[in-house]
């Protein structure tokens, strides 16, 4: 696998543009699309949240019961979620409006939104802002770029990632731009993730791999708590590499699923990294579990505590606010076998070892703690699962962001 620049314009056919249509932002791009050359097989996941926004519902359609897809367009700013039947016709003129545009079936045409919940889109603004983007569409790694920085909200950085792989014969590409910053928590979280691949491979085995991956990436991530109305993980493959079909699991699907799986990592990374006000990356990792499962409810229980992520902003190696939450999580272990260490780029150090301080150094754990990647890795000697969960610390600034997020 080779690391690559770009992201959803990195794989052959693809194309992207931005635009700032003053959808809820004054003098930033707001509005984004992706388009593929040719129609693509798609794969999707979505929110499990009972409150799903219009856009949701939408893309749930045109992923489940349609066969091709072939454009996104997304605006940032405001979410068209708790909106009615009004909201939900306005994505399907926002899909009319590329449809005419780009000259492809309205139902082929994906549609997502992110921001303020609530609000109706100003559907003039909507469908100017897609007159705007298909003139412009590219295939450059720049507009690509241009397109992850106009769905970001509360995010401070752009995020994407590309990569590629040999498969048949073949190099396949695989990229993907997302956002996400707050109202992030497992089981898909306030994120929009947006992935492109010119891989052959059928819309069975795309779903397929999109839904296992998504498992032990977007839903092993926390910055507060909250699931939101808009969770949306689309998956394009158009199939311009010409590699044989991805048709049943074998060796090239594998190849495959290890590629997507490190996009998909790598972005859900990104997210939980630039957790509203966060000032670092909190990476759990539980190890010698009984079995997966609790594995992933042992780091999930960590990594969304609220005293431990304060924990981390302060540099303060308080151990027992960890075990604590292990303690909580329903999970059943024996705390007397628990090992616990701190690692990152300043070194690893053991906290604890059998359920007990081992005298270490507060200076060294601190210095440790103060880099912005963190990792707790706590064994509990039970067997061999285990699980990774990502997250953030808690910071002042994280009340201050949402306090006034409407204004």
């Amino acid at each position: 696998m080779k690391i690559i620049s770009g992201g959803v314009t990195a794989a052959r056919g693809f194309m992207a543009s931005a635009a700032a249509a003053e959808i809820k932002y004054k003098g930033r791009t707001d509005m984004a699309m992706i388009y593929s050359e040719v129609p693509c097989v798609a794969a999707g996941t979505f929110t499990t949240n009972v409150v799903k926004a219009a856009p949701v519902k939408w893309d749930q359609e045109v992923v489940y019961h349609h066969p091709y897809a072939q454009a996104v367009v997304c605006n940032s700013g405001i979410a068209n979620a708790c909106t009615g039947a009004e909201g939900y016709g306005y994505c399907k003129e926002t899909a009319d409006a590329t449809a005419e545009e780009l000259n492809i079936p309205a139902d082929s045409v994906l549609v997502a939104s992110t921001g303020v919940i609530g609000m109706q889109v100003p559907i003039e603004r909507i469908k100017n802002g897609v007159k705007m983007m298909a003139p412009v569409l590219s295939g450059t790694l720049k507009a690509g770029t241009e397109a992850a920085q106009a769905i970001m909200t509360t995010d401070t950085v752009k995020k994407e990632v590309a990569v590629q792989v040999e498969i048949g014969g073949k190099t396949v590409t695989i990229g993907g731009m997302c956002k996400g910053s707050g109202m992030i928590h497992p089981n898909m979280c306030t994120m929009l993730s947006f992935v492109t691949t010119d891989a052959s491979i059928s819309k069975e085995m795309l779903q397929k791999a999109l839904s296992e991956d998504v498992k032990d990436t977007y839903n092993m991530v926390s910055v507060d708590g909250d699931t939101s109305t808009n969770d949306t993980v689309l998956l394009l493959a158009n199939g311009m590499a010409e590699n044989p079909k991805i048709t049943e699991d074998g060796e090239d699907f594998e190849v495959f699923k290890k590629a997507l799986n490190y996009i998909n990592t790598s972005l859900a990374k990104k997210i939980a990294g630039d957790g509203e006000g966060a000032t670092a990356l909190f990476e759990v990792k539980v190890v010698g579990a009984r079995t997966k499962e609790d594995a992933v409810t042992l780091s999930k229980s960590v990594v969304t505590s609220s005293l431990t992520k304060a924990a981390i902003y302060g540099h303060d190696a308080n151990w027992g606010r960890i075990l604590c939450a292990m303690g909580y999580s329903g999970v059943q272990f024996d705390p007397e076998k628990v090992d616990l260490y701190f690692e990152s780029r300043a070194g690893k150090i053991k906290i604890i070892e059998n359920g007990v301080s081992t005298g270490y150094s507060e200076e060294e754990a601190t210095k440790i703690l103060s880099e912005n990647e963190v990792t707790a890795i706590a064994d509990v000697k039970m067997g061999q699962a285990s699980a990774t969960a990502w997250g953030c610390d808690l910071t002042y600034d994280y009340v201050k962001i949402n306090a006034d997020y409407r204004s």
